[in-house]
């Protein structure tokens, strides 16, 4: 098999530490790849005006896999604020690089893992019986809808003519009748069939492959009805072609508060973008929180594979690195599992699974401790270090 190239995007903050921790893994494991980097992040936004440069949008159209670090994002007048000041009042207008770049590529399917490793002392805990702890085990894939819904981008502060007078039409705009255009914020929700019935099969293809028994719609259908109830309805007719998998579906109000009651119960969740950005991270809290959190982002060509945490800029200022790698590096094993490297990132799993359960390493947020200078000093792994006891495990 020829070598392959991967397109590396540490981007902001702490992505500029971890990434490269990755990528040491990977080499370690005996992925053969060559690495090429792209820009992304605030510092083009600042000097150029375009967080995601076209040039490096021709190099995931190259070579189709990237891995992606983090990036900073910041309300628009900050943004603004930050831009050059040559390029100031140019029409030039901040947009998320991560979510401008699954929109480009459409990469829909966006597959968020929340698994347990055992001894983990940040995984969930809740009283049983009497005086009893229970740990349950927790392993649910969030399928999230990557491209549409509220991070599809269409909104505006005092629309248009156009646009106000067709919102004016729906007979619930009369409630916003009294409140002058300039005052109104308008975000929409959008969702097509297509993409809702390829993000809730995804889900279905899933747990079947894996042997998953549930696969639950999570969204609000009782009070956004056509959106959310075309996810559900959605769900109902695919289920029909998988009659060992039972539907379930839950609102995202009530399936926050069942987290921490029955979490075990859950196997694949599929929602929309922002339910789906919502529920992956509050499991994720229940396994690690985010040093555990990784995704994949799928499209029909090219796909991108990152943590789901930010970019934590005061940390990368550190003159040790603290920050726990665990999320880039299962990232890097997702990323494995797109490319049929299977066997390679079932090894680097394993030892990472062993390096938790044994306990002698553990990054700051495994310590409970803040994440200050001197947590190395109180005991804490460096994310090196992390990265090292891995690598170990891998020989």
């Amino acid at each position: 098999m020829s070598k392959r190239t991967i397109v590396s995007m540490p981007g902001d903050g702490i992505g500029q530490t971890v990434l490269p921790e990755a990528i040491r893994v990977l080499d370690a494991v005996g992925f053969e790849a060559d690495y090429v980097h792209a820009d992304i992040g605030w510092e083009f936004w600042c000097t150029q005006g375009n967080p995601l440069p076209q040039r490096t949008l021709d190099l995931l159209a190259e070579h189709k896999t990237g891995l992606f670090g983090a990036i900073t994002s910041k309300p628009k007048s900050d943004a603004d604020a930050e831009l050059a000041p040559e390029l100031r009042d140019k029409g030039y207008v901040y947009y998320s690089p991560i979510v401008a770049m699954r929109q480009h590529f459409n990469l829909d399917i966006c597959a968020r893992p929340c698994q347990t490793f055992s001894g983990n002392p940040l995984n969930f805990i809740r009283k049983g019986v009497g005086d009893t702890v229970e740990e349950p085990k927790v392993d649910v894939v969030v399928y999230r809808q990557n491209t549409e819904g509220l991070y599809g981008g269409v909104e505006w502060t005092n629309p248009p003519d156009q646009v106000y007078e067709a919102l004016m039409t729906h007979p619930k705009m009369k409630n916003f009748a009294d409140s002058p255009r300039e005052e109104l914020a308008v975000s929409t929700r959008i969702f097509t069939k297509k993409a809702t019935e390829r993000i809730v099969r995804a889900g279905f293809e899933y747990a079947k492959k894996f042997g998953y028994k549930s696969v639950t719609v999570c969204e609000k259908p009782n009070v956004i009805r056509e959106t959310s109830g075309m996810m559900l309805a959605m769900g109902k007719e695919i289920a029909k072609e998988y009659p060992g998998i039972s539907l379930w579906d839950t609102n995202i109000d009530a399936q926050m508060m069942w987290l921490t009651k029955n979490p075990e119960d859950y196997g694949i969740i599929v929602a929309g973008n922002m339910f789906g950005d919502i529920i992956s991270d509050g499991f994720a809290g229940l396994v690690g929180g985010l040093g555990f959190a990784c995704s994949a982002n799928i499209g029909a060509e090219v796909a991108v594979f990152e943590p789901t945490h930010g970019s934590a800029p005061k940390y990368a200022d550190y003159k040790t690195p603290i920050v726990n790698p665990i999320a880039m590096i299962l990232s890097a094993c997702m990323m494995l599992d797109h490319l049929g490297e299977t066997d390679k990132a079932t090894q680097i799993r394993s030892a990472i699974a062993e390096v938790v359960e044994e306990g002698k390493v553990r990054c700051y947020d495994m310590m409970k401790l803040r994440g200050s200078p001197d947590v190395v000093e109180q005991g804490a792994a460096s994310t090196m270090q992390m990265t090292d006891a891995i690598i170990e495990r891998l020989k």
